[in-house]
């Protein structure tokens, strides 16, 4: 049975939040309503149509209760409450998945990181693969990318590559690609046709906003130096690049990307406030459940999650088990949501079934 007293509580609150909205209060208060707002509409949205059609069914039902209702009518009605029933199923199912613990950074963009690991030169010309994986995949969901810094590999492809994704519900959909990923393919410098296996890493972090974290300047060490190109040269003369560490959690961040020291810090001080915010959510997420990890894994970085085969043309993501044999696609993002749907289809399948014990 659904939660009828959860679901009046939900309806009241977001005809309160639209109301508060509708009177026009001051900019914080906009925005965290706002936000409120958002992540309870499509529950509003969907109880209101599941309780439409339980409403059309019980009418059906008292119409078929009378017993002098033409036979002809009968039919037609029995017909309509079959249909009418399937759609209530199917409506049942769509409000247990909205009402789920949502996560508070799905909606927001992202900051994808991805480095070299085992390989070498091979490592670095994956870590470049994925970045293309992903920016294509980010162009067709109409997501912008915005390169924060780079190093590059002395054969081509990144040693490190941070970049900045933007868009609505980015985190949402690119949060599952953390972790290890695995590529087995011959290199172009392999004589022997030999297959090598490398690696390279991926992290994805909701980008913060000021709201969600709060820095104190004196809690910060910021050092300034010349950007560096590849091979050590220096691409400008001036100190533009930027390092800045967190000195109570000790977290570093590093960008020269932009000539300007100027967007270089504000650039360094975003993506700090992402490590934070991560940092915190992680925190929170371990404190309120040792399972919320769930079976699609815990996106910790040492998990080796995807093995891209070349020679198969295989893709496989270990913590669902499913193999694609379009490697080219997914390579290219055209079929990396055949991957990216599967994994959260499974990532609620397994919140249903704890919400349910």
């Amino acid at each position: 049975m659904l939660p009828q007293d959860k679901l009046d509580l939900i309806l009241r609150r977001h005809a309160e939040i639209s109301d508060r909205l509708s009177a026009g209060p001051d900019s914080a208060t906009y925005v965290a309503l706002s936000r409120e707002l958002a992540e309870i509409d499509d529950a509003a949205q969907a109880i209101r149509a599941y309780r439409d059609e339980a409403r059309e069914i019980a009418g059906i039902k008292t119409l078929l209760e009378d017993p002098s209702l033409d036979p002809e009518m009968r039919g037609l009605a029995e017909a309509e409450r079959t249909e009418a029933e399937a759609r209530l199923a199917a409506l049942e199912e769509k409000l247990r998945l909205a009402l789920l613990p949502k996560d508070a950074a799905d909606e927001k963009s992202a900051i994808l990181e991805i480095r070299a690991g085992t390989g070498g030169d091979e490592a670095s010309l994956f870590a470049g693969d994925l970045f293309r994986m992903y920016q294509r995949y980010a162009e067709l969901h109409g997501w912008r990318v915005e390169v924060i810094s780079a190093s590059e590999g002395t054969m081509g492809g990144f040693k490190e590559i941070v970049a900045e994704i933007q868009g609505r519900g980015v985190f949402a959909k690119l949060k599952f690609e953390s972790g290890v990923h695995r590529v087995q393919r011959v290199p172009d410098t392999e004589t022997q046709g030999r297959i090598h296996t490398s690696a390279a890493t991926v992290a994805v972090l909701p980008e913060a906003e000021d709201v969600d974290v709060d820095i104190n300047e004196k809690d910060l060490k910021i050092d300034l130096m010349r950007a560096q190109g590849a091979g050590g040269q220096h691409v400008n003369k001036t100190e533009s690049a930027i390092r800045i560490t967190h000195l109570p959690t000790n977290t570093i961040v590093f960008v020269q990307d932009e000539r300007s020291q100027h967007k270089n810090r504000a650039r360094a001080m975003a993506l700090l406030r992402s490590k934070l915010y991560e940092a915190q959510r992680q925190k929170l997420d371990a404190e309120r459940a040792a399972d919320r990890r769930s079976q699609v894994g815990s996106g910790d970085r040492s998990e080796r999650i995807r093995t891209y085969n070349f020679p198969q043309g295989r893709v496989t993501d270990h913590r669902i088990n499913l193999t694609l044999y379009k490697l080219d696609k997914v390579i290219s993002g055209e079929a990396l949501d055949e991957i990216i749907d599967a994994l959260i289809t499974e990532h609620q399948a397994s919140l249903l079934a704890a919400s349910e014990k």
